[in-house]
């Protein structure tokens, strides 16, 4: 193991340590990663959705991504099919299916999200499908 994998590995990293990205809705914070350890297979991360908040349809062409949900109930929308996901269970979504993410209970939900592998370059890795519509407060 190479000295900075080593320290990367020795490192936790809470989510209060990155930055939240909103743009396509909910908070997403990627916890581990090739900016934040320098992984370079995949990256894991959080999603958290208030009541009635969703994450924008998009889909991966180049990697799997796997949800857990930590707390909470969420509706997952795959090529339009509603999967309904409820604390405790997870869920498999293949390259190149749409996704998007609902929170659909009375509290908050947080996701946790496993993507790989990655695109040859980050830009391709994520493709948007709908728009995302942004709520007022932070």
């Amino acid at each position: 193991m190479s000295e900075r994998a080593t320290d990367a590995a020795r490192r936790p990293v809470a989510a209060t340590d990155v930055p939240a990205d909103r743009r396509r809705g909910g908070e997403l914070r990627v916890l581990l990663g090739p900016r934040t350890v320098g992984s370079t297979s995949g990256f894991l991360g959080v999603a958290t959705l208030r009541p009635g908040e969703r994450i924008a349809e998009h889909y991966h062409p180049y990697s799997e991504e796997f949800l857990y949900v930590a707390r909470g109930a969420i509706t997952v929308d795959l090529d339009d099919v509603p999967v309904s996901l409820a604390a405790g269970e997870a869920l498999f979504v293949p390259v190149n299916v749409r996704h998007r993410l609902r929170n659909t209970g009375a509290e908050p939900a947080e996701v946790v999200f496993h993507l790989g592998p990655l695109a040859p370059r980050p830009e391709l890795g994520h493709v948007d499908t709908e728009l995302v519509e942004q709520r007022g407060g932070s």
